[in-house]
């Protein structure tokens, strides 16, 4: 790679990062991405897991955010519904949360402002006779239903680095930029793999910085720009527990600091609650839930169901930072989820554009607009992602049933667990993990759960994943299922795969 020159470079591997890779690449422009970690390792894979317009940023008027994140909302359901799916969210009412005509106003505009077709409308619940109030207090006598979508984030992040990798893109996780400087009309990174001493240059004619929580840093300390930067690092922290109901619906639940909390069923066996808003100093790698947040969880949850929660129950937490643009705002749950671009360029400097803000919801959308800005300095195409399927998605919104059977049509020895799990994970692209296999042992080993090496082998060739980390937490949950002895199994397979590999290419370099 070293003295190459491509038409733009991007520091960050997170969901900004690769959905304007994946735009850039499909419009012929030559893209090389570089990621410290892993892809979608930090914020992207920390969220609430869902593609939704936020409804509760309607009561601060974010009108416009709210319009593109509802219209962004069935783009995305459109083009990946293997690893987005439509679910219904149930939130209950009691007195003393906001006016229930509030409640009814804002789900009206929720359903109208960005021309929702695919997903039900708002309903009124009577929770005395609708199996949703089973589970709750009884102060709580009705509830709104209404419509959003749950993602598999990090997978979201991977299967825009794949699309973008099939367009042209050169995506490299595990590769850190130490410094990025402009010689003449050109960017120069200079470059260092974490995982081996290796040290190279890329030279760019655009460079983009979607860093995420560390996009100041990035700015400061490997750009050296003495540029001010407006970011407010916000922590939200989640807890997963064994399934608190059986209904497949979610439930929102307002808290009388106006903050609200999800309970939301996962990955068949869990509920995922959160989050919180905090503001966070510190290095966002080391960031943890802390007791406070847990507490304030469990505490929340048990105000409103008719048993408590307790923290013994927590199964998994995680936490993440969010990179929100500093608007101001007295709290940080009140802090703007908006993206902002900042373009440094002009008197014959090649562009900078760095990306503050934004949800998972409207990365497609940011794509897009940092694609306009760049316009003057790439060979940019025409807007193509919107109408277009990420890898495995090209299927019906519904359609998942159906590919679950005739995978297992295909492949008679695979279950019926085993078979949706692969298709809600892989989309069309199942078959890849189980071609030319006649029977379940051709898979090899079983590492846990259903987790075959066969599956294993494609995530590290096809999906870039190194560590058990990274196979078991974002291009999978099996971490949820997996004991401490099978994970070491894991991460024994893989570092015998690693030593193979890298055997292999001595050899050639030698010969």
């Amino acid at each position: 790679m070293s003295g190459l020159i491509y038409d733009l470079a991007i520091i960050g591997g997170g969901i900004n990062g690769c959905s304007i890779a994946r735009d850039a690449a499909g419009r012929g422009v030559s893209v090389f991405l570089c990621e410290q970690g892993d892809l979608g390792e930090a914020t992207s894979s920390a969220s609430t897991k869902l593609i939704h317009g936020g409804l509760r940023y309607l009561e601060s008027f974010a009108f416009r955010l709210v319009r593109e994140a509802l219209k962004e909302r069935e783009v995305l359901l459109r083009s990946a519904p293997h690893v987005i799916r439509p679910m219904r969210f149930v939130l209950p009412y009691r007195k003393g949360m906001r006016p229930q005509s509030m409640i009814r106003a804002g789900l009206f505009l929720y359903d109208h402002l960005g021309g929702r077709l695919l997903l039900p409308p708002t309903r009124k619940l009577d929770l005395s006779g609708d199996p949703a109030g089973q589970l709750l207090d009884d102060r709580f006598t009705v509830a709104f239903e209404y419509s959003d979508c749950t993602v598999d984030d990090a997978r979201l992040v991977v299967l825009n680095a794949m699309d973008a990798r099939t367009h042209g893109a050169s995506i490299n996780p595990g590769v850190r930029c130490v410094i990025a400087e402009r010689e003449g009309r050109l960017w120069r990174l200079a470059l260092e793999s974490t995982d081996a001493d290796e040290r190279f240059v890329v030279m760019a004619k655009t460079l983009v910085n979607a860093a995420g929580p560390w996009v100041s840093e990035v700015l400061h300390h490997v750009i050296d720009i003495n540029r001010r930067t407006r970011i407010r690092l916000v922590k939200g922290s989640h807890i997963v527990v064994h399934k608190l109901f059986d209904d497949d619906r979610a439930y929102v639940f307002q808290n009388p600091d106006r903050r609200i909390v999800f309970a939301i069923p996962y990955q068949g066996e869990f509920t995922l609650i959160g989050t919180t808003d905090e503001d966070f100093r510190g290095d966002p790698a080391d960031v943890v839930p802390d007791s406070v947040e847990i507490a304030y969880l469990t505490t929340t949850i048990s105000d409103c169901l008719r048993q408590p929660l307790y923290e013994d129950q927590i199964v998994w937490s995680y936490a993440g930072v969010r990179p929100l643009y500093d608007d101001g705002a007295t709290k940080a749950q009140e802090a703007t989820r908006d993206y902002v671009l900042d373009l440094d360029a002009g008197d014959g400097r090649p562009p900078l554009l760095s990306v503050f803000g934004g949800k998972i919801t409207t990365s497609r959308r940011l794509a897009e607009q940092a694609l306009d800005l760049l316009r003057p300095s790439l060979p940019v195409g025409k807007p193509w992602t919107a109408a277009a399927h990420l890898p495995g998605g090209s299927i019906d919104v519904d359609g998942l049933s159906d590919l679950a059977r005739t995978l297992r049509a295909a492949y008679p020895f695979v279950d019926e667990p085993l078979a949706h799990r692969l298709v809600r994970s892989y989309g069309t692209l199942a078959p890849s993990i189980l071609h030319g296999a006649r029977r379940i042992e051709d898979l090899g080993p079983v590492f846990g759960a259903d987790l075959t090496a066969a599956e294993v082998g494609y995530l590290v060739a096809e999906e870039w994943a190194r560590t058990a980390e990274d196979v078991l937490w974002r291009r999978s949950k099996l971490g949820l299922r997996l004991t401490a002895a099978e994970v070491a199994s894991l991460e024994d397979w893989l570092a015998e795969r690693r030593d193979r590999s890298r055997d292999a290419r001595v050899a050639r370099t030698r010969a």
